[in-house]
């Protein structure tokens, strides 16, 4: 968010929620889904593979994982989604960003890349309707696709599951005090980027996603958030703070005042100048 100057981020999350059993069926040329996995000639059932989609990755990077579990051409799975768009809130305008739900999936070869990204669809709209995500967001007067969105930045922004909630109050303060976000995950997608690092130019540009500039929520998620991020979105941590900004890892400083932000980003800016210390062996 504003003048949040953050060290590089944990990896991508692999979800620890249960893994998802359901073996995904096979679109016929007829439109007919079969229900069983396929079957390897006379030699029994063919034992699926994985594929496990981390929380906070956006669809590129899932149709890029889909295409090379599936062995296809990249391409592939990109190609399908016009087959999801049933399946997504009229909101979306068939773009499922913020639905390819983090999970664990078992595939075999005869998968095809619709069939998965819709039971990712169904699984995101699945979440969004547990009653404390669906009775929470109604609370705040969000759609379950406004919930999407708002938990797709406290995904990308939020440093640890224990800061979701504080992120999620930061975004409600902001909003309802007719704020601009200014969070910097935002601009990345704008610009198609992971960098930690916002100029005061990238701030100024001239796009949709560009919460700098922008009052409210972006138009669309920006990436795939998972239950915990939606949970928060609708159920924030009481609080009066406006900034926050990771000082190091694991140490994320929540404000109420501006003056106070800058104070903790002068210490994330002296912790950045110091000399790393020795590697632990």
């Amino acid at each position: 968010m504003s003048h949040e100057y953050r060290p590089p981020r944990r990896r991508s999350r692999l979800t620890r929620r249960g893994r998802l059993a359901l073996f995904l069926g096979m679109l016929t040329a007829t439109g007919v889904v079969v229900l069983f996995p396929g079957l390897r000639g006379g030699h029994g059932p063919e034992e699926p593979r994985r594929l496990t989609i981390p929380e906070g990755w956006r669809a590129a990077q899932v149709y890029a994982a889909v295409d090379r579990e599936l062995k296809l051409p990249p391409g592939s799975a990109k190609s399908a989604v016009s087959s999801v768009a049933p399946g997504l809130p009229a909101e979306a305008k068939g773009n499922p960003e913020g639905y390819l739900f983090p999970a664990t999936y078992p595939v075999t070869s005869k998968t095809t890349p619709a069939a998965l990204l819709a039971h990712m669809v169904r699984t995101a709209n699945e979440k969004l309707a547990t009653k404390a995500v669906a009775d929470g967001g109604k609370a705040h007067g969000m759609t379950p696709y406004q919930t999407a969105t708002m938990a797709s930045v406290i995904e990308a922004e939020a440093e640890t599951r224990a800061d979701m909630g504080k992120v999620a109050r930061v975004v409600h303060n902001r909003l309802a005090k007719s704020m601009p976000l200014q969070m910097d995950s935002t601009l990345n997608y704008a610009l198609n980027r992971t960098t930690l690092h916002t100029t005061l130019s990238d701030t100024r540009i001239d796009h949709p996603f560009n919460t700098y500039e922008r009052q409210g929520l972006p138009p669309t998620p920006i990436d795939s958030p998972g239950l915990e991020a939606m949970a928060a979105a609708v159920a924030p941590t009481p609080g009066d703070w406006l900034y926050f900004v990771t000082v190091k890892p694991g140490d994320t400083r929540f404000s109420t005042t501006y003056a106070e932000h800058r104070k903790h980003v002068a210490e994330f800016n002296k912790h950045r100048a110091a000399p790393a210390g020795p590697r632990a062996g």
